[in-house]
């Protein structure tokens, strides 16, 4: 039995948009992820087989080994459709966002989303959301939206509606935001429903070797470089650091999803509590953090990032370079926490 279900008033809410709606828009975060991905097109999937138009909307290119998700080459990136992607949104009756906070998380899509004419519906767990939608499912002690579209599914009463494409989706998330269940996953509602989705025809086998075991050849040898040449391990303060240039990431052909659970990999040292990695996109730079035990990674991130997230799984950036002077900042503000 699953216990921490979704508050009543907020499921009858949502069911009333949704019956009034018939051109619905999905919209999630920058860079989108395994949870991001997953989340919009379980919901769409579903939300299809009860006779409902749903477009999912990406701000921009979902990864390589993303693609394979079932439904993800239906997605409508704004990087590459923007004007297409503006008039969606204009034209929708009911926009529902998935796996982010804070509008300004979607990027390009904020503007047009806060300008909307048609409700809003947040599904998501993190910290702190902002009050932008008439509909707000925020679930913090979830590990996943994923998990939490789940409870919101068999909230609805349309668990049955579930098909073996959309609980994919859904377990692709749920695995990918606790690292194949190896943080964030103490739950045990994570587990029955795992159970369940697995019941539903989705292959955890495929979806593990898919999102975790495959890698191209210049992706292993990024990994290998950032390992053998840019990890430093600081003792003192039980944490380890790697931090990768744009021109690093050219020279091995970089694409999204590469470095995809490097942060993850210092965390195996014994003497390691938490790992950060800065990774430099285009005018900023990309801020990942993990943690075992009560480290709190998330006040890391809300203090010196403008990120957040949950206790062992966090990000955030800044406007910059990886520099050297950064390591200051990320590991002096250990010492209180020590």
């Amino acid at each position: 039995m699953i216990e921490n279900t979704i508050d009543a008033k907020s499921i009858r809410a949502f069911r009333e948009l949704l019956d009034r709606s018939s051109r619905i828009v999905t919209v999630t975060h920058m860079a989108p992820d395994g949870d991001a991905v997953g989340s919009s097109l379980a919901f769409r999937a579903v939300m299809q087989r009860m006779g409902k138009d749903v477009t999912v909307i990406v701000p921009d290119m979902i990864a390589p080994l993303l693609r394979k998700v079932p439904g993800a080459k239906e997605a409508v990136d704004a990087t590459r459709y923007p004007d297409f992607a503006a008039k969606l949104i204009e034209e929708a009756d009911l926009l529902v966002c998935l796996d982010f906070n804070a509008l300004h998380r979607i990027g390009r899509l904020s503007g047009l989303v806060e300008k909307a004419k048609a409700p809003k519906v947040l599904i998501d767990h993190h910290l702190g959301p902002e009050d932008f939608a008439q509909v707000c499912i925020s679930r913090p002690q979830d590990s996943s939206t994923c998990l939490v579209l789940c409870k919101v599914i068999c909230g609805l009463g349309l668990f049955s509606e579930i098909d073996k494409p959309a609980a994919e989706c859904l377990l692709t998330g749920m695995m990918t935001d606790t690292g194949n269940f190896s943080y964030n996953c103490q739950d045990p509602d994570l587990y029955t429903i795992t159970a369940e989705l697995v019941r539903k025809g989705a292959d955890k086998e495929s979806i593990y070797r898919r999102q975790f075991e495959t890698h191209s050849e210049d992706s292993m040898r990024l990994n290998a470089y950032a390992i053998l040449e840019k990890m430093e391990v600081f003792p003192k303060f039980g944490a380890a650091l790697i931090t990768l240039s744009r021109d690093e990431l050219n020279r091995f052909k970089y694409v999204k999803g590469d470095t995809e659970g490097l942060v993850n990999r210092p965390l195996a040292i014994p003497e390691v509590v938490y790992s950060a990695f800065l990774r430099e996109e285009d005018g900023y730079v990309k801020v990942s953090m993990r943690s075992l035990g009560n480290f709190p990674v998330n006040e890391l991130c809300s203090e010196h990032f403008g990120g957040g997230g949950h206790l062992n799984a966090a990000g955030g950036e800044f406007k910059g370079t990886p520099a050297v002077g950064q390591q200051e900042t990320l590991f002096r503000s250990t010492l209180k926490r020590k």
